[in-house]
């Protein structure tokens, strides 16, 4: 064997390695894009179902929306509608703290009458024990004076 002849042996030895390591590489090459494949084809039919479940929702929350909608133009109404109430009670809170007030001064005064009041009713009986002892006085006068005016005409 000459020296050209193991050369030539040597590259076609080289060449055949290559061949062998390319169509191994080939060969996961191959089964990495079926893999890659069958992903992108569940990946599609996945894609469809999730679509058509995003479009039956997106029609639920447009009609759930609607009546969303609705519902808070009612309760927007009704709301409306008691304000005028929510006043009124606003204002009879304020009514009866005034009333509250009034009669707490009422009371104040009442109390303040009664410790005077308690002189003034004791000089009322006095004045009014005095005018009975003035009445019986003129009663018992009168008497006195019918019983000498019948005596004189007995005479």
């Amino acid at each position: 064997m000459t020296g050209g002849e193991i050369a030539g042996l040597i590259a076609a030895i080289a060449f055949l390695i290559l061949v062998i390591a390319l169509v191994v590489l080939l060969r996961r090459v191959t089964k990495v894009v079926s893999d890659i494949q069958t992903t992108v084809n569940e990946t599609t039919k996945t894609v469809t179902v999730v679509t058509n479940d995003i479009n039956t929702l997106s029609k639920e929350v447009e009609g759930l929306l609607t009546k969303s909608n609705t519902l808070l133009d009612d309760v927007n109404g009704k709301v409306a509608t008691l304000d005028p109430v929510f006043q009124a009670a606003g204002d009879l809170g304020s009514s009866v703290s005034e009333l509250n007030d009034a009669s707490r001064r009422l009371a104040n005064r009442v109390t303040n009458i009664g410790v005077t009041g308690a002189k003034v009713s004791a000089m009322q009986r006095v004045g009014a024990s005095a005018l009975r002892l003035y009445r019986k006085r003129r009663q018992k006068k009168a008497a006195q004076s019918t019983m000498n005016t019948q005596q004189r005409s007995d005479l």
